[in-house]
């Protein structure tokens, strides 16, 4: 299985709605947006590459998938 990085945001993504699919990923502050991708049982960056554009990336991304299940 692959270890997903910070800049895998679509990848990201998909994991994130897989398992909070009714989150409205808009309404996640980017401190818990941080630790929900740390817990990603396949994550595998630091959590110190991460950063304010990587964040919004990955919550856009989760942002798409969550409103195209709706």
């Amino acid at each position: 299985m692959k270890r997903l990085l910070w800049t895998d945001a679509e990848e990201i993504a998909l994991a994130l709605f897989e398992k909070y699919p009714h989150q409205d990923p808009l309404q996640v502050r980017f401190t818990d947006l941080h630790r929900y991708v740390m817990e990603l049982e396949n994550f595998g960056d630091e959590p110190g590459k991460s950063n304010e554009a990587k964040l919004e990336a990955i919550q856009m991304a989760w942002y798409e998938e969550w409103k195209a299940n709706q």
